[in-house]
């Protein structure tokens, strides 16, 4: 998933999407220690997209630190 695509949702999707990879990611992990996942590399990419949304996720609901932290610089 690419930064594009997560900042073009709302943060209710972002939050959606965010708890289906956490649960699917939980399966994941229970399919790879049974070595029944297919495809190793899945886990890894869904523990990135997790990181992305969570990031995206915490610099939408938090517009105000931005412009607090950018004030301070100009002094």
């Amino acid at each position: 998933m690419k930064p594009q695509e997560i900042r073009a949702m709302s943060v209710a999707e972002i939050k959606l999407k965010l708890d289906e990879l956490e649960e699917g990611s939980v399966n994941m992990k229970m399919q790879h220690v049974q070595k029944q996942l297919a495809n190793p590399m899945k886990l890894r990419e869904t523990r990135r997209d997790i990181a992305r949304l969570k990031t995206i996720l915490k610099d939408s609901e938090q517009p105000q630190a931005k412009e607090k932290h950018a004030h301070k610089g100009q002094k």
